[in-house]
């Protein structure tokens, strides 16, 4: 047996609207009507071919928790993109602090609305079998 993709990863949410914002309005996701509603409010956005983002909104059990200024240092999930520039751009219009990748790599890290860690890494940086090295 082995492990052979992710397909999907899950963050909790506190407010559905202010992560749609984030995740639709500056990410550009769009939303999955085809998955299945649960037993709770969420919404979950196709990423790639058999590659989902879910939002839930449950309890965070971590509520007022420190975590780290630096996403790297924090757990996270990290995605691909064409052009970090770019993203930067998104970013500094939509006032989303983020800070870049300690290693030197085209890579950024930011939190969303609810402080939940997520890297961006340049893809001529980062292919599907190399490291974040989160750093």
């Amino acid at each position: 047996m082995m492990i052979t993709g992710i397909l999907h990863a899950t963050f909790l949410t506190s407010d559905l609207a202010k992560a749609s914002a984030f995740y639709e309005g500056v990410l550009g996701l769009k939303p999955d009507p085809g998955r299945p509603q649960l037993g709770y409010d969420g919404v979950w956005y196709e990423i790639a071919s058999n590659q989902q983002l879910h939002l839930m909104v449950l309890a965070d059990p971590e509520a007022g928790l420190k975590r780290p200024v630096h996403g790297g240092r924090d757990r996270h999930v990290a995605f691909q993109v064409s052009d970090i520039s770019a993203l930067i751009g998104k970013f500094d219009v939509a006032h989303v602090a983020y800070t870049l990748s300690k290693s030197g790599r085209r890579a950024l890290f930011c939190r969303d609305p609810d402080q939940n860690a997520l890297e961006f890494i340049e893809a001529s940086q980062g292919g599907p079998n190399q490291s974040s090295q989160s750093g």
